[in-house]
């Protein structure tokens, strides 16, 4: 049963850090100009992203027979790796707005990271999250890579 309540609290942390991220990305495409439709596709792109792991992960959270959170971070162990993500999300210009991209993606990786160090996560659960993280790295790239080009 601990296992369970752990694994559960894990899964809800990365819920909530989903939550986080499509919350931050609509905030970001608000943030940018009309002509930034490229940033628009690709945040709304993330968005989906986010969208399809919270839900993977919530079906996980429920096959446990736990509760699902529904909301942003306020707690758990993991969550810490994500304070004040949400506050940097804000931004005027391209720039702005990719540099506080990519430190929210890095922020994320950083999230998965650690609740792949958790111990006693069984092993299906393990790779739904290692999957995820790795995808959520291409989308960092894509960030890190776009906001370099930038002059």
């Amino acid at each position: 049963m601990k296992t369970t309540t752990a694994t559960a609290e894990v899964l809800n942390d990365l819920v909530q850090i989903n939550n986080d991220r499509i919350e931050g990305y609509e905030k970001a495409r608000q943030e940018l100009k009309d002509s930034d439709t490229d940033l628009k596709t690709l945040f709304l792109n993330m968005i989906g992203e986010s969208q399809k792991y919270k839900m993977a992960l919530a079906t996980e959270v429920a096959a446990l027979g736990e509760d699902i959170e529904t909301g942003t971070t306020n707690s758990g162990k993991i969550y810490r790796a994500w304070m004040d993500v949400k506050a940097l999300f804000t931004g005027h210009d391209r720039k702005t707005v990719l540099n506080n991209c990519e430190f929210g993606e890095d922020a994320a990786q950083n999230a998965y990271k650690m609740a792949l160090e958790e111990e006693d996560i069984p092993s299906n659960i393990r790779d739904l999250i290692a999957d995820q993280k790795a995808s959520l790295r291409v989308s960092h790239d894509e960030i890190k890579r776009l906001r370099d080009a930038q002059a």
